[in-house]
């Protein structure tokens, strides 16, 4: 799979092979989720969001090495490498360090803005420091750089059929409606870090406070405001993800599947914290695999009939001289590509 996805995006030196793979794993590893709706990708597409969800969850991890016993200062200095090693790898189109290379090679490729790359980092560097939120508009800033640039980075790679400015507020808020939603599910182990992403007034407006919330960590206890306060952020998240919704339909059909189905995995996490009754301070919630593999089974249907519409188009609108001259099958003109069994190859 990873050597087909490497040459359909016409990827072919070893170096660079090996440095997408390796984003692909750590994606594989770390993003269950959204490495699942990946693969509803076209496959010449897949090695680039690898690549940026690889190179995110690097720094992540960096940053939140804290079980490791690495101390601050240390995950500092390796941040600001990491940032030195960004910057030169965007100017050079090359690195040592193999996430770099691959997003240095992608950025090239689909023509991404730098000062994303520049955001990003700087709300990584904030973690190092900040605990927590006073006001949702404080959060949303942070978040600017933590996720809804991870929007606008994919938009290049997945395509639009509006102009790319018109989707760009519906892609940052799909990132930010992702990053709300595992700030409720892991607010546990955020707080086990030191952190709490949910902000102060929002949970002062219901009685609760981090002091509150640690102690239902603590001694595995519930608490009405909490429930209601935790009530409250999902509802906020949703007020997200309905700023995001319209955006689908601005992408490029064959790019809709993988991010529907993202969209519908995601918001089935806030479906399953509220049928937990919001315990999320003391067990993760999860999306059953059976609804999973519901969801993933309408992509890859989804997928289907849009590869199809595809072809449709390119068949009525190919001249007589151009039919006869029609490659063999399994490879179409001007780009398209096609699998003689869709379904066998996205589940492969």
């Amino acid at each position: 799979m990873t050597a087909r996805e490497l040459d359909a995006a016409g990827i072919t030196e070893p170096a660079l092979r090996d440095a997408y793979t390796r984003c692909r794993r750590l994606n594989a590893r770390h993003g269950r989720t959204y490495f699942l709706a990946t693969r509803l990708l076209p496959v010449e597409r897949r090695p680039a969001v690898h690549a940026l969800y690889g190179f995110a969850r690097w720094a992540d991890d960096i940053v939140d090495r804290l079980d490791t016993g690495v101390p601050q200062h240390r995950r500092a200095a390796d941040l600001a490498l990491l940032h030195t090693r960004l910057e030169r790898g965007l100017r050079d189109g090359d690195s040592a360090e193999p996430v770099v290379l691959a997003l240095a090679d992608t950025a090239r490729r689909y023509a991404i803005d730098h000062q994303h790359f520049s955001d990003f980092m700087a709300s990584m560097r904030s973690d190092l420091d900040v605990t927590d939120y006073p006001t949702y508009e404080d959060l949303r800033a942070y978040m600017h750089g933590s996720a809804a640039v991870i929007g606008l980075q994919m938009l290049p790679i997945l395509g639009t059929v509006v102009p790319r400015e018109d989707a760009a507020p519906h892609a940052a808020a799909l990132g930010l409606a992702f990053q709300l939603t595992n700030f409720l599910r892991d607010v546990g182990e955020d707080l086990d870090r030191g952190r709490l992403y949910l902000p102060a007034d929002l949970l002062g407006a219901h009685g609760v406070d981090r002091e509150l919330l640690s102690w239902s960590r603590r001694t595995g206890l519930r608490d009405r405001r909490i429930t209601q306060a935790l009530r409250a952020f999902e509802d906020l998240t949703r007020g997200v993800y309905r700023e995001a919704a319209p955006g689908l339909a601005m992408l490029d059909p064959v790019a809709r599947p993988c991010i529907r189905t993202a969209f519908v995995l995601y918001g089935g996490i806030l479906d399953s914290v509220a049928h937990d009754g919001y315990a999320v301070l003391h067990r993760r919630a999860v999306v059953p695999r059976r609804r999973r593999a519901a969801v993933t089974v309408d992509g890859l249907v989804r997928l289907t009939a849009a590869r199809a519409a595809v072809h449709a188009g390119a068949r009525r609108t190919a001249t007589p001289t151009a039919r006869a001259a029609r490659p063999a099958a399994g490879h179409l003109p001007d780009g398209v590509t096609a699998s003689p069994d869709p379904l066998r190859e996205e589940v492969a």
